[in-house]
């Protein structure tokens, strides 16, 4: 076994297939006399080499082909300089250069044909993520960061909790949760990426939120595993005195047994849960009545403009924010913004409050 590059392609059915490259120079195109032969009308018979660079990085090179060579969507004048994750097109035959542990290798024979011509705005296929390496990168702790925002006391303002906000600011990376899970999706690793940014965030945090609940949000793809109960349960163990409040989306919530089972699990270590973005799909009343959450926080959509809503829609938020208090969990609003908000959810019986009005995230380095 050795280190070995590779160009890995996704098939039509989603199977993936390495071509190795077992020596270089390497030709690659459609005709026989190739190293690598690629079945696909839209190759040259000849269309690109790869060989060594002079620096001793691995150099891809265009052989003048009909429809081009593209390095991370962007088409070569020449040639260019590969590193491993880098996005290869030859046409549109799309592959991932991969640096992988290899036995032996294979090869695709094809005819020998007459170049199939592709309009030249072709959209090249995207069966691969970019910025594989800088997401790995992250993961693995450069660029992350994170905030807590403040949860209070709805009638005293007094702070209760925190809730935990993963951030990044890797040079190479898009900045906002919400973009960086889309990229992790891509690469199948979601779980991956929300579990770095809670360890990195209770690492950082844990020590400036004492006596306080500390509210940690989940990716509902990790969310009953065993992989998740045992990263929680690390927790508990590096920092015992440390309150959880685990937060469940209401997508992760496939049965009520489910549920019962992953809330037991989370007692016996001594966590919380909270039902999250409560209202925002589902109103999950059943998993309400018979798996009670600690805390249920209402979907912010529901918050906005409260005191300015109709009252079909204030009778509607008053009603199941008794309905929380009879299941015996604390009801939260999330999402206050002004006053008029904080007041109208007093009024209906919030015993909690969370929104830029009674304080912004606080970023790790302003701490």
């Amino acid at each position: 076994m050795e280190n070995q590059w590779a160009l890995e392609s996704v098939g039509p059915n989603g199977t993936r297939t390495q071509f190795l490259i077992t020596k270089l120079p390497c030709l690659i195109g459609r005709s026989k006399e190739n190293d690598l032969v690629i079945a696909d009308l839209g190759l040259s018979r000849v269309h690109a080499t790869l060989t060594h660079d002079i620096t001793g990085q691995l150099k891809l090179i265009d052989e003048n082909s009909t429809n081009g060579t593209f390095v991370n969507r962007q088409r070569i004048e020449g040639y260019c300089l590969l590193k491993a994750n880098d996005i290869i097109h030859f046409a549109k035959a799309e592959f991932k250069l991969r640096l992988i542990l290899v036995e032996q290798h294979s090869m695709l024979p094809f005819d020998q044909m007459g170049t199939m011509l592709v309009p030249e705005n072709m959209a090249l296929p995207e069966n691969f993520a970019l910025n594989e390496t800088e997401l790995d990168e992250l993961i693995m702790g450069r660029g992350l960061s994170g905030a807590i925002q403040p949860i209070v006391e709805a009638r005293t303002r007094k702070i209760v909790g925190y809730e935990l906000l993963g951030r990044a600011n890797h040079p190479r990376l898009p900045k906002t949760p919400i973009e960086l899970f889309d990229l992790a999706s891509a690469m199948d690793r979601e779980t991956d990426l929300s579990q770095a940014f809670r360890e990195f965030g209770v690492s950082k945090f844990a020590r400036y939120v004492k006596g306080n609940k500390l509210f940690l949000n989940v990716h509902p793809k990790e969310m009953f595993g065993d992989v998740f109960i045992a990263s929680i349960k690390r927790l508990r163990q590096s920092i015992p005195d440390l309150q959880i409040v685990v937060e469940i989306h209401e997508s992760a919530i496939t049965s009520t047994e489910k549920l019962r089972e992953f809330a037991k699990k989370l007692a016996s270590l001594g966590v919380y849960f909270a039902f999250d973005d409560f209202g925002a799909g589902q109103a999950r009343l059943l998993e309400l009545a018979d798996v009670p959450a600690h805390f249920v926080k209402f979907d912010m959509s529901l918050i906005r403009d409260l005191h300015k809503a109709s009252p079909r829609k204030q009778k509607l938020v008053r009603d199941l924010v008794q309905m929380v208090l009879s299941s015996g969990s604390v009801p939260l609003a999330e999402g206050v913004e002004s006053e008029g908000e904080a007041k109208a959810c007093t009024d209906m019986g919030f015993q909690l409050i969370q929104g830029y009005l009674t304080g912004r995230p606080i970023p790790v380095d302003a701490l």
